[in-house]
């Protein structure tokens, strides 16, 4: 009842401020309230998890459609400059809420790297308790989460019955998935290790209550849920999921991969128009290879010299630990680069780390784990040691640069310490920005001297490749039919990944429709609107400005960043 209340009283609010004040303050009306609704739909005082039924979603889709029409009623020409970026990334991101309910997503809450399953399992390794407090109010959670695992499986359920479900592709094999929640031992199970490590400041007799509750919870609530969820994933789930690996097979298929293409580019972009871009690139790109296959004086097939990167020990580490130490090298070899290339750097600073153990096998090559300093953690550059002969040295500098620095630590950390910009400014992250930039500091990293060899140098443009494959391949697999293993052919022959990182990836790209097109569609944005800059600025260019104002707004959609350069080109001309 408290919910509805809730909502009764947010829709009055949006049926009644619009006639009542000024274009910029119904839209901080509008985000305020937004926010207020996220706070109690997703981060209730009273309760862990959210409420995640059909009904909930419904409800929450006449909030979103409620929000847009008041937004609809705002003329962006009355705003100033600031409030009309609120405008453009508040509605682009109601609009994508939307259209995500419209489309059912809810009924697929996984993709090939876990779910919801798996988000608790990690969520617990990263545990850490600084009070009293806040143990037991992991404790609630451990007891809430059985209702909320009843609510997924649900879901999951209903997706089984209308043929909308994760592919079988990207399941199979992967049967064992939560098991290590299902450990009784409780120094084994991931959901105790937390209080294993209880500060040693703490009463002895609070300790052990703690830990009794903890081992009572997950006794009585934690493991029936996962057992439950056990035998729902391997009975009914994977031997039921779709044999189709391309969405477009399921119910209104293709309208949704178009929406998230449109989503993922923050463009009005087809499918048709991401792969013949992709095709494009493939080109351009292998032509750039076989250049440095002449500075090499290779003179075998590029099949073969692809074989030999793949298969040479000299291009592999021997150890984890020499990854690690090959990752921080670079990291720190960027880190003092970045003064020349930037005018305003973050405060938090990041480290190297390996991606956690129960993400690792399935994982990509590398992640950045952002920090939060209110929080005294700082942002990790994770690295995957799990199959060292899949991680190529040679790859590392482009990695580097890409999920740590310039790349996502210093975007998303600048954007966390943005303190003038609105939460939704500083908290929203858009993958053709983010990922777009990143990708865009691998390519920058020519200009700052950080590859150091021609193999470097070929693995950022294998790098690069990889990402305009994916151009080619997603809308392949989900619009044109390609099967996994047509994929997999396309990247194992294009660019110099293992053969296992070309499964993951192409599994990944199965499993989330339409995300993998951002990253090239991104750079390609950002690279265009530097060369304009220069051309029309000329000697005025200042490549530490232009990277402080792509910087300097948070996550925007590639539409309004092409807005901003475009005034701060007019700005400088006119002086």
């Amino acid at each position: 009842m408290k919910n509805v209340l809730f909502f009764l009283v947010i829709c009055s609010c949006l049926v009644t401020v619009s006639a009542q004040v000024a274009p910029e303050q119904l839209l901080r009306q509008l985000i305020d309230q937004d926010a207020a609704f996220q706070r109690q739909e997703y981060d209730h005082p009273d309760r862990s998890f959210p409420s995640t039924t059909v009904a909930d979603e419904q409800r929450r889709l006449a909030n979103y459609r409620q929000t847009l029409s008041q937004l609809s009623q705002i003329n962006p020409a009355q705003l100033q400059e600031e409030d009309q970026i609120n405008l453009d990334l508040f509605r682009f991101v109601i609009e994508d809420r939307i259209a995500e309910i419209e489309f059912e997503a809810y009924l697929v809450p996984l993709n090939a790297e876990g779910g919801w399953f798996t988000d608790f399992i990690l969520q617990a390794s990263r545990q850490q308790f600084n009070s009293e407090e806040a143990a037991r109010k992991y404790i609630k959670k451990l007891y809430d989460f059985k209702t909320y695992a009843a609510e997924q499986i649900r879901l999951m359920e209903i997706g089984l019955s209308k043929g909308r479900t994760a592919p079988f592709d990207i399941l199979r094999g992967r049967e064992d998935i939560v098991s290590p929640a299902l450990n009784t031992r409780f120094s084994d199970n991931p959901f105790y290790k937390p209080f294993t490590q209880l500060p040693v400041s703490w009463p002895s007799a609070l300790r052990e209550e703690l830990q009794a509750e903890a081992r009572k919870a997950i006794t009585e609530r934690v493991i029936p849920a996962y057992r439950q969820f056990q035998e729902f994933w391997t009975k009914q789930y994977i031997p039921g999921a779709v044999r189709a690996p391309g969405i477009s097979a399921q119910p209104r298929g293709r309208a949704y991969y178009e929406q998230r293409v449109r989503y993922f580019t923050t463009l009005q972009m087809t499918p048709e128009e991401v792969f013949e871009t992709g095709v494009r690139e493939v080109a351009r790109i292998k032509a750039e290879m076989d250049d440095v296959l002449r500075e090499l004086r290779y003179t075998g097939s590029f099949e073969k010299f692809l074989e030999f990167l793949r298969t040479d020990p000299q291009f592999y580490a021997a150890t984890p630990r020499d990854l690690l130490r090959e990752a921080s090298y670079y990291a720190k070899k960027i880190d003092g680069k970045l003064p020349q290339y930037f005018g305003k750097l973050p405060r938090n600073p990041y480290g190297v780390s390996p991606v956690p153990e129960l993400l690792a096998p399935t994982y990509t090559s590398g992640r950045y784990s952002p920090g939060n300093a209110d929080n005294q953690r700082a942002g990790f550059y994770w690295v995957n040691t799990y199959n060292l002969p899949a991680r190529p040295l040679y790859a590392l500098p482009a990695l580097t640069l890409h999920e740590a620095v310039p790349g996502h630590h210093l975007q998303i950390t600048l954007a966390q310490e943005l303190d003038e910009l609105l939460p939704l400014r500083r908290q929203t992250y858009l993958s053709a920005f983010g990922e777009g930039w990143a990708l865009y500091c691998e390519w920058l990293g020519k200009e700052m001297g950080i590859y150091e060899t021609l193999y470097e140098q070929f693995g950022r443009l294998t790098y690069e490749m990889w990402r305009a494959c994916r151009l080619v391949v997603d809308p392949g697999i989900h619009v044109k039919g390609w099967s996994r293993q047509q994929a997999i052919d396309f990247m194992v022959s294009n660019t110099a990944l293992s053969l296992h990182e070309c499964t993951t990836e192409v599994d990944r790209y199965i499993g989330w429709p339409g995300q993998a097109v951002s990253y090239k569609i991104g750079e390609l944005k950002i690279r265009t609107l530097r060369t304009q800059a220069e051309q029309v600025l000329g000697s005025k260019f200042d490549i530490r400005a232009f990277h402080d104002l792509v910087l300097s707004k948070g996550s925007v959609p590639l539409f309004t960043l092409e807005k901003m350069v475009s005034d701060w080109i007019a700005e400088l001309n006119s002086k």
